[in-house]
């Protein structure tokens, strides 16, 4: 059994949208993941009036450990408020 290396342990800020996931931002400590998350979560509280007038659900924001390997291919960090263009990005 291989022991996973410390460069494959990554924390990924997961962004939740009803039943859509998508990993916002990968960091190498849960400190600094938890910390984005924070000012992800911050920045939608700053748009919630904005967001509920144009009846758009709130994504919410969450920490979990992730393996480099298991990154889709074409993954790119995710905005803050990328979802504000109609689609989650």
């Amino acid at each position: 059994m291989r022991r996973p290396r410390a460069e494959d342990s990554l924390w990924a800020v997961i962004a939740s949208l009803g039943r859509q996931d998508r990993i916002a931002e990968i960091y190498p400590t849960r400190e600094a993941a938890l910390a984005d998350r924070s000012w992800r979560a911050a920045q939608v509280a700053a748009y919630a009036g904005f967001l509920a007038g144009a009846r758009q659900p709130l994504p919410h924001y969450s920490v979990a450990p992730i393996r480099r390997s298991d990154l889709p291919k074409a993954w790119r960090p995710l905005p803050a408020l990328g979802f504000l263009r109609g689609t989650f990005i």
